[in-house]
């Protein structure tokens, strides 16, 4: 019960609102790319932007194309601030609402 009453006071901020639907916007525009231009299932292409946004980077994708591979570089930048931007207001929200319990 307390993970879903940190889930629902995390989406009550406007702000985190904000940096969540931003996540989900760099995601959707790194799958939509790798779709469109390695031809890689969506499945695949929303696998493959977490998984290098998060700098997991498993190695079993890489992009083929010139393109994909300049996307790639730019992609990298930009959103792996934002990600690890979100995944730290996320641990930090959950610790404060652990910390208040």
């Amino acid at each position: 019960m307390f993970v879903f009453r940190t889930i629902v006071s995390f989406l009550k901020n406007k702000e985190y609102r904000e940096l969540l639907l931003t996540t989900i916007i760099v995601i959707t525009l790194g799958s939509f790319v790798y779709h469109s231009l390695e031809g890689w299932s969506w499945v695949d292409s929303i696998y493959f932007s977490v998984v290098t946004l998060t700098t997991v980077g498993f190695g079993d994708f890489a992009p083929q194309t010139d393109e994909g591979k300049i996307f790639t570089i730019f992609y990298i930048i930009i959103g792996i601030g934002i990600i690890l931007g979100f995944i730290n207001t996320l641990y930090d929200h959950y610790k404060n609402q652990k910390d208040q319990k």
